[in-house]
């Protein structure tokens, strides 16, 4: 029976998650090839904290035939540089995490093996999408590797419910089905376990091959009916509770997002173009709703247009994303907090990789397995990375600080923090998704210095090592200094016509 072709595909719930996902299913099958479904019911809201990407949503985008120009304007979006840390290795201290690489290599080492040796300037001036942040410029990367605009990434700061309803009117374009209902039973096949059909409030029953679960943290399929269990990792991120408020636009947006450490937890500052995201991620363990409510409000720098949305959830993962015949995409599969802005990716790594192992003739379990493993691996280096922001502190302020100084990390990332710690290595994954620059802005701008650096660094003279450090910086700083302000680059795509299809 589970042999059969795979003609349809049913999505449980809308919003960024389900959508993207359905965008992505429409623009790489037929629509005669593969039907898609979406049941999205209009009683159950979207959690709507995450409005920060990293690059590699401009990847999915442009797969998916996107103009940027076109959702620039559609999502009220700005453009990342990166994120600005505040208070989080002490009180009072800033660093910033840019996309983009640090300075370059020299005689075949890592450059910040030089920068080690030598202190040569301050860290972040070594890299232009920092310097450029700073200063309140931007510009799209050169297409010339000899120039130093090559080495700008960037990212988009988006409203995330206008970019579902941008990806909803593109898979409808492309012939994805739009069912508006809520699912009240989901009926099980008794012999496989497979999920066989939905029954909707209205009496529809709805039935597919393969179920994507986006219903957010519920799991209406892959937790409520298949009972696949959570890992919880609230043991290394005890943060349970967010609240997020918009405010009004009163200066021009700073083309970054803002993370500042408070008492238990931390502060988001997202600007959009009509106006700013703002939140407070907090561990429920050490202050209450009400401390933190406040601490929100009083931390503001524009009016509310809301009232706070309070939100809860328990960090960790589904123990298979990929159960049967359901996979979890979004905050169904896991979450991890919004510190690293990482929640779209990892919807974004979802789609890629069921689309790279997507079943044809039924469910086949190495597929499946294989596809579980991604999808944790991906995950998990994720966890280690935001985990170290914790870890790294040197506060010891509040209870909550002083309990992440102390506590224990997973070996994983107890080993990549003890190599480096000694002379300045990193050993990463190939297939992970933060790569050298992200570890050395976190470690290096938490203050974990290495007590020395590769020796190889040594071979070249270090008073010609300062100098070209000293010629990097100059080069990135004339290159910060000719962009456009990120407001009058924002202004020029605004003012750009739509593109002709």
């Amino acid at each position: 029976m589970r042999d059969r072709p795979v003609r349809s595909v049913a999505i449980v719930g809308g919003g960024t998650a389900g959508w993207m996902a359905a965008a992505a299913l429409a623009r790489n099958f037929a629509a005669d090839r593969l039907a898609v479904t979406v049941i999205e019911s209009p009683e159950i809201g979207t959690v709507g904290v995450g409005e920060a990407t990293i690059p590699p949503i401009l990847q999915f985008n442009a797969l998916l035939g996107i103009d940027e120009d076109e959702l620039v304007r559609r999502t009220q979006a700005t453009y990342k540089l990166g994120i600005e840390f505040r208070d989080w290795g002490a009180i009072g201290e800033r660093y910033f995490h840019p996309f983009g690489r640090y300075g370059a290599d020299l005689g075949g080492v890592a450059f910040h093996h030089h920068w080690l040796r030598t202190r040569e300037g301050a860290w972040s001036d070594y890299s232009l999408p920092a310097v450029a942040a700073r200063e309140g410029k931007f510009a799209r990367p050169s297409d010339d590797p000899r120039n130093v605009l090559s080495n700008i990434s960037y990212a988009l700061q988006f409203d995330a419910a206008l970019y579902a309803d941008f990806l909803r009117e593109l898979a409808i374009g492309e012939g994805v089905q739009h069912v508006a209902g809520r699912v009240v039973d989901v009926r099980l096949d008794g012999a496989t376990g497979f999920v066989e059909d939905l029954t909707l409030a209205d009496g529809r029953v709805c039935a597919a091959d393969l179920y994507i679960d986006c219903s957010g943290f519920r799991g209406l399929l892959i937790e409520q009916a298949l009972e696949t269990g959570y890992v919880d990792w609230s043991h290394w991120l005890p943060m349970d509770r967010a609240i997020a408020v918009p405010t009004a636009a009163v200066e021009a947006p700073t083309p970054y997002t803002r993370a500042t450490a408070g008492s238990a937890g931390w502060r988001w500052r997202i600007p959009l173009q009509h106006r700013t995201g703002n939140g407070h991620v907090y561990s429920s363990a050490y202050i209450s709703e009400d401390e933190a409510t406040a601490q929100l409000l009083g931390a503001l720098d524009a009016p509310a247009l809301a009232e706070p949305r309070h939100l809860r959830f328990t960090t960790g993962r589904r123990r298979l994303s990929w159960n049967r015949n359901v996979v979890a995409l979004g905050l169904a599969s896991g979450f991890i907090e919004p510190l690293e802005s990482t929640s779209i990716h990892l919807i974004q790594r979802g789609i890629a990789t069921l689309m790279s192992l997507f079943p044809s003739n039924g469910f086949a379990a190495p597929e499946i397995d294989l596809y579980n493993s991604l999808m944790r691996s991906e995950i998990e280096a994720v966890r280690d990375f935001v985990i170290l922001h914790y870890k790294l502190t040197r506060r010891d302020d509040s209870p909550f600080w002083r309990h992440t100084r102390a506590m224990a990390v997973p070996d994983s990332l107890a080993q990549r923090m003890a190599i480096f710690a000694n002379l300045g290595r990193l050993v990463l994954d190939p297939a992970e998704l933060f790569r050298e620059p992200s570890w050395l802005a976190v470690l290096l701008g938490q203050g974990a210095m290495p007590r020395g650096h590769d020796p190889l660094a040594d071979e070249l003279p270090e008073d010609a090592v300062r100098a070209q450090l000293q010629r990097m910086r100059a080069v990135i700083r004339q290159g910060a200094s000719v962009l456009p302000t990120h407001a009058d680059f924002l202004s020029g795509v605004r003012a750009a016509p739509p593109a002709r299809s």
